[in-house]
Parts: structure tokens; C-alpha cells; sequence
């Protein structure tokens, strides 16, 4: 998915609109473009990552991650893990966990945005965080690898 071109678009109709006015309403506009990117990047992100949740919502096993490649972002289905209580594994296992009280609020909060249970969040985050992935290289300056949401 290549929200370059979006935001592209996006700066172009703000700097239409801003040439109605005078040249300093088009500096203005201008810098407003710019300096708007990344948040607008950021936002569509979780626009795309609520939809995600959403998908995920509907299917009967597994899930919708949205991933990063670059700057831009695309759709990837992961199958149920061992980690997933939807893989049929029985929860059995018990551990007390210490966190901050703004990070265990945090969690709570993701949780309920997928609608699950607190546990069922941390459990598929655990899952999720061990899986086996593709190593990220770093080559020269760049890093190459994918994001997670």
C-alpha cells in the first residue's frame, strides 16, 4: 500500500486551496504540508491497524498484522500460534507479573480496542513477540526488517 501517494495528493489539495489566497497564505500552507507528514503518516497508520484489528476480528483463526515495509505499509495474515488460545492449546500455565501501572493501563487499553480480554492480549503479544522471523540486515546506513503493530 503506498501512502506516499496519498499524502502526496493530500499536500497537493491543501496547497490548491492555499493559492486562493496571497503568497504568504502559500508559504504558510506549505510549511503546514510538510510539517504535517509524518503525523498524517502516523494517523493513517492507525487507521490501517484498526482495520487489522477489525479483520482480524472476523476470522476464525489467526490474525491481520499490518507491517512495515520502509515507510509504507502492508496487510499480512499470520496464522494461529502455540500462543494463541484460538490454536486449541489449553491456558494452564499461571506467572505473576510486576509492570507499571501506566504500561499495564496502556495494555488495557490495546486490549479493549480488539476487544479481548486483557490475558488473551498478552498472551497472543507474547506469541507474537516469539515467533521466529526473518533476521533484520543492516547494510551501510539502512536498516531493513519490519515493524508490528
Amino acid at each position: 500500500m503506498n501512502l506516499t501517494i496519498i499524502l502526496e495528493s493530500l499536500q497537493e489539495d491543501l496547497q490548491g486551496v492555499a493559492e486562493l489566497g496571497d503568497e504568504r497564505v502559500a508559504a504558510v500552507a506549505r510549511r503546514l504540508s510538510e510539517t504535517l507528514a509524518s503525523s498524517l503518516r502516523l494517523k493513517l497508520f492507525d487507521v490501517l491497524s484498526q482495520a487489522a484489528v477489525e479483520l482480524s476480528g472476523k476470522l476464525p483463526a489467526g490474525h491481520v498484522e499490518v507491517r512495515l515495509a520502509g515507510q509504507e505499509p502492508e496487510f499480512v495474515y499470520v496464522e494461529a500460534t502455540r500462543g494463541d488460545s484460538a490454536a486449541g492449546e489449553e491456558l494452564s500455565a499461571r506467572i505473576t507479573l510486576r509492570l507499571p501501572e501506566s504500561l499495564k493501563n496502556a495494555v488495557e487499553r490495546a486490549a479493549d480496542r480488539e476487544g479481548v480480554s486483557t490475558n488473551t492480549w498478552i498472551v497472543r503479544a507474547i506469541g507474537r513477540a516469539t515467533e521466529s522471523r526473518p533476521a533484520q540486515h543492516v547494510t551501510g546506513k539502512r536498516l531493513s526488517g519490519y515493524a508490528q503493530s
